[in-house]
């Protein structure tokens, strides 16, 4: 087991924090948990390699707050934040503020390891030119309704905003799922920030 693969696992709830590192032990990586953002940023010294998964909602300090601190003191860890609240602004906010990804609870084995393996490893799939390239295979309402969802509005609110139906816009979300090759909303999201934050 290399350093390279060591999980640094952050969340106030004990049974989640056991939990996830005892699942995350099985799937090969080396797990090290601990009970707030805070215990961990006292770690010294900071970690250099590896990946953080962090919960959201902490008290003390929050994933958000863990994954502005780090990038203060100029870390490099990748930051994977789960969520039990999660919601699109909150998706949008934290993958603007650099996160690797956002994966809302429950989520299963396969989920978060995929989620680690990117940010440890992002490859060229993942790079600003392939995600551009797969935004320009988008038809213009597949990009608008695109902007919509990043933008944190609802399926109904995109909807009257665009004048075509709920339901329309479902299927636009799905083919953009599709054409982007998105595992989860929040890895859309990751994308089109991604892009977005290019000159």
């Amino acid at each position: 087991m290399t350093i390279a693969k060591t999980v640094y696992v952050i969340d106030d709830d004990d049974a989640v924090r056991d939990s996830l590192a005892t699942m995350l032990g099985i799937a090969g990586f080396e797990a090290e948990a601990f009970e707030s953002a805070v215990a961990f940023v006292d770690t010294t010294p900071l970690p250099t390699h590896g990946c953080v998964v962090s919960d959201v909602r902490m008290p003390g300090c929050t994933g958000l707050q863990l994954l502005n601190q780090l990038k203060a003191v100029g870390s490099h860890l990748p930051v994977v934040l789960i969520t039990g609240h999660g919601d699109i602004p909150l998706a949008v906010e934290a993958m603007r503020a650099g996160a690797a990804d956002f994966i809302e609870k429950p989520f299963d084995r396969h989920t978060i390891v995929e989620a680690i393996q990117r940010a440890l490893d992002p490859g060229p799939a993942g790079s600003a030119s392939a995600v551009n390239d797969r935004l320009d295979a988008l038809t213009q309402r597949e990009r608008e309704v695109l902007e919509g969802l990043t933008a944190g509005k609802a399926n109904k609110v995109i909807a009257r905003d665009l004048g075509i139906s709920p339901r329309t816009v479902e299927v636009h979300r799905a083919n953009l799922m599709l054409k982007m090759n998105a595992a989860s909303f929040s890895d859309l999201v990751r994308m089109s920030v991604l892009a977005s934050l290019q000159p």
